[in-house]
């Protein structure tokens, strides 16, 4: 196989969830750029798929929009079986919803933990057992968790996204050790912290947690959702076939330095 051809995603179908903004989207156009045909997935209003449905076509990519809640089996598994009927086999399924709730551990209610977790984790296993199942009938396909460096740092406040992460990162293992056998790989992304439209008010000069990110990265910067785009087309081609349980850390080496003196 030539290098380029290692990389190319051409005739293949990939899900995206939660992809209708930020950092799902970035990794979705980045898929569709190199071929894959898109499939996107949000749970908040069909006007906002539409809208990124639309984004992507203004970007000469194929995409089309589905709407589902990805913690509920029965809509899960009526979505895939349609995606299939619509525009073919899954290929490649990005398991990127997630929610993130602020709140110091005792004074988060019972009922927002598990919210998180349900988001952040079940769904991850609720979708993946929907697509892998016909992976497997069909002979192989690829898992991309959207785990986050919360899975290897503990920080205030994040303590359910934290939680979650973590477990993530450990089912993505689990899911290569089970499924390696039938030619499916199952990898996990873990970003940084990234310029969003959600981080858009402290990524100002002179914010004391920019100031905090950008000391604290080795990069010296904020990732850009674009940042994302290699990583996550790696792990959906061909180039990474012998790949699997691995988590690719996007953070501009804030996991690889226990950091500097403020004063230096």
């Amino acid at each position: 196989m030539s290098e380029p051809m290692m990389f190319s995603l051409k005739g293949k179908v990939a899900l995206v969830t939660g992809a209708t903004h930020g950092l799902g989207m970035a990794m979705a156009k980045g898929l569709g750029a190199a071929g894959a045909r898109l499939v996107i997935n949000g749970n908040s209003s069909q006007e906002r798929i539409d809208a990124a449905v639309a984004a992507c076509e203004a970007a000469g990519i194929d995409a089309s929009g589905y709407r589902f809640d990805v913690t509920s089996e029965d809509e899960v598994e009526a979505a895939v079986a349609q995606i299939e009927t619509d525009i073919g086999p899954v290929d490649i399924l990005v398991n990127n919803a997630g929610i993130i709730r602020r709140v110091p551990l005792l004074e988060m209610p019972l009922d927002e933990w598990e919210l998180v977790i349900k988001t952040d984790l079940t769904s991850a296993f609720v979708v993946s057992k929907a697509v892998v199942g016909r992976m497997v009938k069909r002979g192989g396909g690829k898992v991309i968790n959207i785990c986050s460096m919360m899975s290897e740092l503990g920080r205030d406040s994040v303590g359910a996204y934290a939680a979650a992460k973590g477990g993530l990162k450990m089912l993505t293992r689990n899911m290569a050790t089970e499924w390696a056998r039938h030619n499916v790989q199952v990898n996990g992304i873990g970003p940084g912290y990234f310029a969003t439209e959600q981080t858009k008010p402290i990524r100002v000069d002179g914010h004391p947690f920019n100031e905090f990110i950008v000391g604290r990265t080795p990069a010296g910067r904020w990732g850009e959702p674009d940042d994302l785009q290699g990583a996550a087309v790696f792990l959906a081609s061909a180039a990474s076939d012998f790949v699997n349980g691995q988590i690719i850390y996007v953070d501009g080496g804030i996991l690889a330095t226990i950091g500097k003196p403020s004063n230096e």
